[in-house]
């Protein structure tokens, strides 16, 4: 019975799925966590008050902008984001950086070049496209966000202590706790990818509209890592341009596995709020820029 469980063709799917995305964003999260380590012990707060303007309301875009020199994915953007809250960044311009950094970075715009290389439109739609959306959600922030729906994970360990001391704590701590997000993530992506029917995806494609809130609903749920994405698009041969964009500018910001990590860097009562609105925000600009562009 457990023979027969173990070697059926879900269970290896789910296994496929799961170790592909704890693996894609491995490497990443690791990145992400030595910078967040660096960010927290090495860069002094004055820093990031001399490089952004001092009006948040500004330093929104030029966050977003910077999202382009690090060299990452989602996973990696998780962790830096919070420290740079807990460095006294103003939070709407951390989260403008967290959504656009996995979306516009040098490495996911040369991927999605090679993924659509008959139609170079889709990387400057996917570049321009999430900028936009990581503005309008960091200035959203700053309208309706509230402070006590952060709630940062405690690091009294990795206070006051030497440097490099510091610096390794809070790579473990970090490590541990993204980590744990990360596996919680994987398992309800995997799960997902083997409880929604394929051709319930099939059939959508043959409605304009609803292939491209179908599309972004698979971002969701699929969790593929920003640098692998472009080709996952690119095979979705049945389904509009617009859908695909909408599948590239959803997955980096918000999935399954980047609920369960936003929750754990930022705490839940922040994540059931920022998650829908950013899926909502970031599925109206899809469509409007594809429309556009195509």
């Amino acid at each position: 019975m457990v023979a027969d469980l173990l070697g059926s063709a879900g269970v290896r799917t789910w296994t496929t799925v799961f170790v592909s995305i704890v693996v894609q964003a491995t490497p990443f999260l690791v990145f992400g966590v030595l910078l967040s380590a660096v960010i927290a012990t090495c860069v002094p707060p004055s820093f990031f008050a001399s490089a952004l303007p001092r009006r948040p309301a500004l330093a929104v875009p030029v966050a977003a902008a910077s999202g382009a020199v690090l060299p990452g994915c989602e996973c990696g953007s998780v962790p830096v984001a919070g420290a740079l809250v807990r460095r006294g960044v103003p939070t709407s311009a951390a989260l403008a950086f967290l959504l656009a950094a996995p979306a516009i970075n040098p490495v996911v715009l040369v991927a999605t070049a090679v993924a659509f290389p008959d139609d170079p439109r889709m990387v400057v739609a996917r570049a321009g496209a999430s900028v936009v959306v990581a503005v309008l959600m960091g200035w959203l922030w700053l309208r309706l966000g509230r402070a006590d729906w952060i709630k940062l994970p405690d690091r009294s360990a990795v206070d006051g202590q030497p440097r490099w001391r510091a610096f390794w704590a809070s790579c473990r701590h970090d490590m541990a706790h993204a980590g744990g997000f990360l596996v919680v993530g994987g398992i309800a992506a995997a799960t997902l990818n083997v409880v929604v029917p394929g051709r319930w995806m099939q059939a959508l494609a043959e409605s304009p509209w609803l292939s491209v809130l179908a599309l972004a609903g698979l971002a969701v749920l699929l969790s593929i890592c920003s640098e692998a994405d472009a080709f996952v698009a690119a095979s979705l041969t049945a389904f509009s341009p617009t859908a695909k964009l909408a599948f590239l500018v959803v997955g980096p910001m918000i999935d399954v596995k980047l609920f369960a990590m936003q929750s754990g860097a930022f705490g839940s009562r922040f994540a059931v709020r920022f998650g829908p609105a950013t899926f909502a925000v970031a599925l109206a600009v899809s469509a409007a820029v594809g429309w556009v562009v195509w």
